[in-house]
């Protein structure tokens, strides 16, 4: 009349079984919890309450934020130009001849890019204040652009720096000599009182 409890009635007694019973529980299957009467096991119904509310409701919302925070991070217009970059730098290299390379209606020597003055003025600011914008590249680009956006910065090159080098290093040697000449003047002068 009385069923022996066993590892299929009750999937508790084993810890492998136990966690089948859990997986099993999150997939909807609630079988392994059909042994017991929840009318006279209320503990039991508060407990399925407050997992489905903690582990599907809170995990499942809490997950779903942050691959939502991780996606906004990637999802933004840089990263898409830079991949759409990568994708069409591969179709030139691999998918295509070497005549169709060639072609100038695919392939033109100038590319005309427009920008926003405002915009362009704002970041060529920035590069100034982190003192990026002075580097070895485009040279008479970057001259060019400071005169159309009306940019006053006065570019400090090296050699600039050498000259004012040259220049501390000149006045320090005429220092030196004098301090060489005051230093025999107080030797003469130490002289000439114990004379």
């Amino acid at each position: 009349m009385i069923q022996i409890p066993d590892k299929n009635t009750n999937m508790f007694i084993d810890i492998r079984t136990s966690l089948f019973a859990i997986y099993l529980f999150l997939i909807g299957d609630s079988s392994a919890l059909s042994n017991w009467q929840y009318a006279d096991n209320p503990s039991m119904a508060i407990l399925i309450v407050l997992f489905s509310l903690l582990i599907v409701v809170y995990l499942m919302n809490l997950l779903i934020g942050l691959l939502n925070n991780a996606i906004e991070e990637d999802n933004n217009r840089v990263s898409y130009l830079l991949q759409k970059a990568e994708i069409l730098a591969e179709i030139e290299l691999f998918y295509l001849l070497p005549h169709q390379r060639r072609w100038n209606t695919w392939f033109p020597e100038v590319i005309h890019y427009y920008a926003d003055a405002d915009k362009a003025r704002m970041e060529i600011k920035r590069l100034i204040e982190k003192n990026e914008w002075d580097t070895k590249e485009f040279t008479d680009l970057r001259k060019n652009l400071l005169k159309v956006l009306e940019i006053k910065h006065k570019h400090i090159d090296n050699e600039v720096i050498l000259k004012k080098l040259e220049k501390l290093e000149d006045l320090e040697k005429t220092y030196d000599k004098r301090f060489e000449k005051l230093e025999k003047l107080e030797k003469l002068e130490k002289l000439e009182k114990l004379e």
